[in-house]
């Protein structure tokens, strides 16, 4: 079966989609699973789709959406899973702005209910040339696998206490201020549920090349999966011949998308060059740096965050924690001056002519 499609999730970008597809009435229950539903009601908040541009469209009752199959397992947003089986006529739910679609199980007041979708087929491709038989598309199609280049270049992590710590707003002052130092940047978010937007904003503040977990196959991450894309995004930014990267965790360093992998790793810990820690509250930087240190040997080199948001925080962080503390939105520059400073040893040679 033939349609045409209102609008494309972000979470398909690997596809390359056009707005007329061919659906199949067979439905794989799997993660990535490339699908096309039909919304169901109107909403006044979270009510946007991420497409696979980055550009935010509203979604109404009736249009008919591409996205992916996942799960998600968000604090502040939904919670959901991919069924064990989806049949056509299924109402699942919008999990998410890149267009995650699952089975909600739980949702935060602030988001609202989610949006009602229902399954009208999956996705077919068609990856031989003049080939009229299709097969089920998934987001692994066309994602990057990996390359043998060694990473040499130092990696900045940013991992935060929650979602919406800051950990966007940190890693963009820091890729602002290393770029106009004139090194190549590489930008990434490690970990977290599908959405371009955060790496956008690494673009948009002058990193050279950008990467995420999706462009790696991957609609979630989680302990499984989180550490592995690391790899595979710190191998293609190395390709790239960045002289450094920014890479930021999706979630908390407590959360459920695979932080925890990625903080335990000896191989990827050791390619640090700093390490910051975004923080919402005074409590929860004095807890994230304690818990950092204790649980995986890692010693915090600034608190950012809404911890910071002015000299209560500042000087609660530095007195009483012993971290140096910035300010991304306040002070950006500042921010982005201490990791430079910090890791002008290690990227000194490597400037962009």
């Amino acid at each position: 079966m033939k349609v045409f499609v209102d609008k494309v999730g972000s979470v398909t970008r690997n596809l390359g989609l056009g707005r007329t597809v061919h659906l199949a009435p067979e439905v794989k229950a799997e993660e990535g699973a490339v699908v096309a539903v039909r919304i169901h009601g109107e909403k006044s908040v979270y009510n946007q789709l991420e497409d696979p541009h980055g550009r935010l469209v509203t979604l109404h009752a009736g249009d008919i959406v591409v996205g992916a199959l996942g799960h998600r397992n968000a604090l502040h947003g939904y919670e959901g899973v991919v069924p064990h089986s989806v049949s056509v006529g299924d109402r699942l739910h919008v999990l998410n702005m890149g267009g995650v679609i699952g089975k909600c199980t739980s949702h935060n007041p602030g988001v609202g209910q989610p949006f009602e979708a229902e399954v009208l087929g999956q996705v077919l491709e068609f990856p031989e040339l003049m080939s009229r038989t299709g097969q089920p598309a998934h987001i692994s199609s066309g994602s990057l696998k990996g390359q043998p280049t060694p990473v040499k270049c130092p990696v900045v992590y940013v991992v935060g206490t929650c979602m919406n710590a800051g950990k966007t707003y940190a890693a963009s002052a820091m890729v602002r201020k290393l770029a106009q130092a004139g090194y190549r940047v590489g930008g990434a978010k490690l970990t977290g549920v599908s959405l371009m937007r955060d790496t956008l904003s690494m673009q948009d503040s002058g990193a050279d090349v950008v990467m995420d977990f999706t462009d790696a196959g991957i609609v979630c991450t989680g302990s499984r999966t989180g550490a592995g894309v690391a790899r595979v995004l710190f191998s293609e930014l190395a390709a790239e011949n960045v002289d450094v990267i920014v890479a930021e965790t999706g979630d908390g360093i407590m959360g459920e998308y695979g932080v925890q992998g990625i903080l335990a790793d000896p191989e990827l810990k050791a390619l640090a060059g700093a390490w910051v820690l975004c923080a919402n509250d005074p409590v929860g930087a004095a807890g994230g740096v304690r818990h950092l240190r204790e649980a995986y040997g890692i010693d915090v080199d600034v608190v950012a965050g809404p911890a910071t948001d002015n000299a209560v925080g500042v000087r609660f962080v530095e007195q009483v924690v012993g971290i140096p503390a910035r300010n991304a939105r306040a002070d950006a520059a500042a921010l982005g001056g201490l990791i430079l400073e910090k890791l002008a040893p290690k990227i000194g040679a490597g400037r962009k002519s």
